[in-house]
Parts: structure tokens; sequence; C-alpha cells
């Protein structure tokens, strides 16, 4: 039976790898043990920012709808609850827009449900 070398294979890891971590600061960058590692807890922290940034989102639109509101004498639960009650079906994120960058639209909507 024939000797089989891994080195294409071995290298093409290691080059792979390499790949993942450019821009990474110290030896990080350079070496394979540090930068597989790296990549390693670099994947969990990742993962885990996809997860906060929905939560960090919907924070930042609870905070601009309720200081919208506030402008209407209104707090943001109350809002939340005439929704509600009156079956406007709009998501934080587009109510955020709408007293973001659409004043007027967004003082209608208060007017309607008032």
């Amino acid at each position: 039976m024939a000797r089989v070398k891994s080195g294409v294979i071995a290298h093409k890891r290691k080059k792979n790898v390499l790949k993942h971590t450019k821009g990474f600061k110290w030896g990080r960058k350079s070496k394979f043990r540090q930068a597989h590692e790296a990549i390693l807890h670099a994947s969990v922290h990742s993962y885990r920012g996809r997860k906060e940034k929905k939560r960090d989102f919907r924070k930042l639109w609870t905070v601009q709808i309720g200081a919208a509101a506030k402008e209407d004498s209104m707090s943001y639960s109350q809002l939340i609850k005439l929704l509600k009650d009156k079956h406007i079906e709009l998501d934080r994120k587009v109510l955020a827009e709408l007293a973001r960058d659409y004043n007027e639209i967004f003082k209608e909507i208060i007017a309607k449900i008032k």
C-alpha cells in the first residue's frame, strides 16, 4: 500500500483558517493554533451577537415610539394598547420609522386612535 502524505490538505486547511482570521490582532492572525482557537470563539460571539441585535433594535424602537408618543401626552404602553384595541397592526419597526422620519403621519395615527 502506498504512503499517503497530507501536505497539500494540511496546507489548504491552514490557509483557509488563516484566511478567516484576517484582521485579527497579534498571533491570532498568523499562527495556526491561535487562529483556529480565535475562529472558534469568534463564531460563538457572532452567533450570540445575531440574537442580541434583535433585542437591541426592539429596545431602540420602543424608546423612539415612546419619545414620539410623549409629545402627544401619551405613554408607550397606552399607545400600544390603543393600537391593539383599534386593530391597527403596525409593528414596532414601522411605528419607530414613522415616529422618526414621518412625524405628521405618526400624529395622524395617534389622533385616529384617541
